[in-house]
C-alpha cells in the first residue's frame, strides 16, 4: 500500500474524535477527555442560619421598624404640641390684653365713682352744718306734776247730796265704802270739797288745781 502522509493537525483531530482511548498514545496531550466537563464549584456558606437565628433577625427588624415608627409619631406629636402651645400662648396673650383693657376701664369707673362720693360727702357736711346752725330751739313743756291723792280721788263716785239748814253734805263711794263730806271740808291730803251741787261736786287743791266729779248715771 502506498504510504499516506497525515499532517499533525489532522492527526490531532483524529485523536480527538477517537476519544480517551488508552491504547492510542497522546504524546502532545491533545486528546480530549470524554468525561463530562466539571462545573465550577459554588462556594456554599459554611454555616446555614437556623430558624432561631431567623426569628431573632425578624424580631430585630420589627424592633427597628417600631423604633422608627415611634420616632415618627413622637416627632409628629412634638410638632403638633409645639403648634398647640404657640396657639395657646397667642390666645393667652390676647386674653391678658383684654383683661388689661377691662381693668383700665374699671379703674376709670372707680375714679369717677370716688369723685361722686366725695362730692356727695361734701354736700352732706354742708347740709349738716346748715342744720346745726339753723336748728330751731324746741322748748319742751314740763309734764304736769301729779299731786298726791289726785288719782285716787278721781276714782271716787259722786252719789248725791243732802242739805240740813245751811249745811250741805255730799256722799261718795271710794271703792270700799260710802264717804260723807261737808262742803268746805278736806277729803284727802290738801284736797277740799269746794263746791257742791246736785249734778256735780268740785274738789280743789291748795296749789290751785281742781277737778269735777259727776254722779254716775243709772239705767
Amino acid at each position: 500500500m502506498p504510504s499516506r502522509q497525515i499532517s499533525p493537525q489532522s492527526f490531532d483531530e483524529i485523536l480527538t474524535e477517537l476519544g480517551d482511548d488508552p491504547a492510542i498514545p497522546d504524546p502532545h496531550g491533545i486528546r480530549k477527555s470524554g468525561s463530562p466537563k466539571t462545573q465550577p464549584k459554588v462556594q456554599v456558606p459554611s454555616q446555614i442560619p437556623s430558624v432561631a437565628d431567623l426569628k431573632k433577625i425578624g424580631i430585630l427588624i420589627a424592633v427597628v421598624v417600631g423604633l422608627i415608627g415611634l420616632g415618627i409619631v413622637l416627632f409628629t406629636a412634638y410638632g403638633s404640641s409645639q403648634a398647640s402651645e404657640e396657639s395657646n400662648l397667642a390666645m393667652t396673650q390676647n386674653q391678658i390684653s383684654e383683661l388689661k383693657k377691662e381693668l383700665a376701664n374699671v379703674r376709670e369707673e372707680i375714679l369717677v365713682i370716688e369723685d361722686e362720693l366725695y362730692d356727695a360727702i361734701d354736700l352732706l357736711e354742708v347740709s349738716i352744718h346748715s342744720l346745726n346752725h339753723n336748728k330751731p330751739s324746741i322748748t319742751t313743756k314740763p309734764k304736769p306734776q301729779t299731786i298726791p291723792f289726785e288719782a285716787e280721788l278721781r276714782r271716787w263716785r259722786y252719789l248725791g247730796l243732802s242739805q240740813i239748814g245751811s249745811s250741805q253734805r255730799a256722799f261718795f263711794h271710794n271703792g270700799k265704802g260710802t264717804v260723807m263730806l261737808e262742803k268746805g271740808s278736806l277729803a284727802l291730803g290738801d284736797w277740799r270739797l269746794s263746791q257742791l251741787d246736785k249734778e256735780l261736786a268740785i274738789l280743789t287743791h291748795s296749789q290751785g288745781k281742781s277737778f269735777t266729779l259727776k254722779p254716775a248715771k243709772t239705767e
